[in-house]
């Protein structure tokens, strides 16, 4: 009786117009023999070559029928469909003329994240508070502006480019609860972002008019320290709620963050509160409670300004080994995960979040 290997012995030296045999072609598929009718599949790596490889499926079905015990053949010559490269998408470049700021399509509340200076937590607290946020049951987008220095897709665990199928639209990515987008996603890991001010402006326009972020109760911003051309983009062109300004409790840090504010209020964007990043530090080994930056700095200049002091959030190891790990902290319930839920209800109480 016929069987599967002798098939492939009978139509093994067949010969394929400009690749050798049929054996060696190694393009035979899904040969079955079942009550003297065999079936099997020449495979063609495009559809020209499978209109040159006819008169090979029919010498095949020739030779197949000739064996003994088969009493029908069926051989289908498919091609492999032509690969169809996925839309190009390009980002940066100079913004498109709006009439009015951009209101995001589904997302409730815009809340930038902001710093006068670069070292304080920004990112940290941003993907935490976005975590947070998203287990109290918040829908919760986080768009990661920080155009030269991206941090979020390794903070928040997650690195591959977002699909497009338009070319224009991008679908974000998401993880811990969290929608998420970042010009990280778009550029290679260690490639530097060189862009003038006009690209940066027409990247930031980019991922919050073509991201379809669906329906979203807040859309956290993290913005690059500074009071740059992202700020200046974000505050002019689209319609957010308001600002959280992060800073350290040191004198240093401070005059920064009074920088920040006053780039708001020139935007006439309101100020939502101020955070304390690093306020403590407690010694993992003996307990023992120090304010390396200082305490109570931040707290004072909110009264100072008359805008709420959303809390302190703490310096602590485990912050930075999860948001390296790509889990942040905020999805625990340890004491400093607990310090972002706390300030996550906050936000939540005071309708901002």
């Amino acid at each position: 009786m016929t069987d599967r290997a002798k098939v492939l012995d009978a139509i093994a030296d067949i010969d394929v117009p400009g690749i050798g045999t049929l054996g060696a072609a190694d393009i035979v598929r899904a040969v079955t023999v079942e009550n003297g009718t065999v079936r099997f599949v020449i495979e063609a790596a495009s559809p020209d070559q499978a209109r040159m490889l006819e008169p090979t499926r029919a010498e095949a079905e020739r030779r197949v029928r000739a064996l003994d015990g088969v009493n029908a053949v069926s051989v289908v010559l498919t091609a492999q469909a032509p690969a169809t490269p996925p839309p190009s998408l390009k980002v940066g470049g100079h913004p498109k003329p709006q009439a009015e700021p951009l209101k995001v399509a589904g997302v409730d509340r815009i809340i930038a994240i902001a710093s006068g200076k670069g070292g304080v937590g920004k990112s940290t607290l941003s993907s935490n508070l976005a975590v947070a946020l998203a287990r109290q049951g918040r829908k919760v987008g986080l768009l990661d502006a920080d155009i030269y220095g991206p941090s979020q897709p390794r903070m928040m665990g997650i690195n591959k480019r977002p699909a497009s199928p338009d070319g224009k639209t991008i679908i974000p990515l998401q993880n811990h609860g969290v929608t998420l987008m970042s010009i990280g996603f778009m550029v290679e890991p260690e490639k530097a972002v060189v862009w003038r001010g006009p690209m940066l402006m027409g990247a930031l326009q980019q991922m919050l008019g073509q991201v379809q972020w669906g329906e979203l109760d807040v859309l956290l911003v993290d913005l690059p320290p500074g009071t740059g051309d992202v700020q200046l983009t974000l505050g002019q062109k689209a319609d957010i709620t308001g600002a959280i300004v992060v800073s350290t409790p040191q004198d240093v840090a401070l005059l920064d963050a009074r920088k920040a504010i006053d780039m708001f209020k020139t935007l006439n964007t309101p100020v939502l509160g101020l955070v304390e990043n690093m306020s403590s530090y407690v010694c993992p080994k003996c307990g023992h409670e120090e304010h390396l930056f200082g305490h109570g700095g931040v707290r004072a200049e909110a009264e100072k300004i008359g805008a709420p002091f959303l809390g302190e959030i703490p310096l602590a190891l485990d912050i930075r080994l999860a948001g390296d790990a790509g889990t942040p902290i905020a999805l625990t319930d340890s004491p400093a995960g607990a310090a972002y839920t706390a300030l996550a209800q906050r936000l939540i109480a005071g309708g901002m979040g």
